[in-house]
């Protein structure tokens, strides 16, 4: 078996453990593998390719690494995926009184370290949101147990204040949340406050929200000021959607869509099946990749 950037760590290393000693050699970051319950969840969460970069280093050098230690070949690729699990952690506000497991997000640790990522100022559009629309959820002891946290993460999201930010505390930094908070229209401010000790914000883009609607006013041949709401542009995200939904949903909106009308369906990848459909029902589409989590297809009546 060839390892790639985008195999799971626990499948790495279910396969032949000798390849955690190639891991702690390159990071001390990756001496936590050793501990069963860490491998439980962390191992099982993240991809080859996102565990190099919580460490700092390059991803194919820890490929070519673990390929060398098994006397494999190297090969290239890159597909960062995320996986989901659950838990039992409550969010807490970040005004609120700390306890011996959680922390408030104003209240500083005993030991900051000097690393850039922690030594970094909060952005203007985090550092405006009042603490009393902070949350922060606090999953350390549960990744220590060996649980998955991720639907009490998605929970507390969806306790998220309007307009408000949420903190994941983790024990390692959680990059595959990075892809899945992109997907709720999320950007993210991590910092490392000590030795297994990661508070990462989720907030609002509102940068990206003008970009996007920048986008669907080209298209639609109208200034951004008038983007959005609209009554002749349509907005779907499917990204979060199983197949067959996102063609399922796309369609059934086409049916309501206006005369003149531009249908913008947001997309984790370019929707093949779904284009000869398009051009059957007598449609036309530009698609723009505008990064590896976002597609952005923009769907107009051909006209005459």
């Amino acid at each position: 078996m060839v390892i790639r950037p985008n195999d799971r760590v626990a499948t790495v290393i279910r396969d032949d453990e000798s390849l955690i000693d190639v891991f702690a050699s390159l990071s001390p970051a990756f001496e936590r593998l050793r501990n069963p319950a860490m491998r439980k969840v962390m191992a099982r969460l993240v991809t080859v390719e996102q565990v190099a970069r919580m460490a700092g280093i390059d991803a194919q050098q820890l490929v070519d690494r673990l390929n060398a230690h098994r006397g494999g070949a190297s090969h290239a690729a890159s597909d960062a995926t995320t996986s989901a699990g659950d838990g039992d952690t409550k969010p807490v506000r970040a005004d609120a009184t700390p306890t011996a497991t959680r922390r408030s997000a104003a209240s500083p640790p005993a030991e900051v370290p000097s690393d850039p990522v922690s030594s970094r100022a909060e952005p203007p559009a985090l550092a405006a949101i009042p603490a009393e629309r902070r949350i922060v959820l606090d999953v350390r002891e549960d990744l220590r147990a060996g649980n998955e946290p991720f639907r009490a993460i998605m929970a507390a999201l969806r306790e998220r204040p309007a307009n408000g930010a949420l903190a994941v505390r983790a024990i390692f930094e959680p990059v595959p949340l990075y892809a899945v908070m992109r997907k709720h229209g999320l950007t993210h401010h991590t910092e490392e406050l000590g030795p297994e000790d990661w508070r990462v914000w989720f907030y609002a883009d509102t940068a990206a929200q003008v970009t996007a609607d920048t986008d669907v006013a080209a298209v639609a041949g109208r200034p951004p000021a008038a983007a959005s709401p609209s009554d002749d542009v349509v907005v779907l995200d499917v990204r979060n959607l199983e197949p067959p939904e996102p063609m399922m949903r796309t369609l059934a909106a086409l049916e309501q869509l206006p005369p003149g009308g531009t249908l913008v369906q947001l997309n984790v990848r370019v929707p093949q099946f779904l284009l000869p459909l398009l051009e059957e029902r007598g449609f036309t589409w530009e698609i723009r990749e505008q990064s590896a989590e976002l597609v952005r297809v923009f769907i107009r009546r051909r006209t005459a």
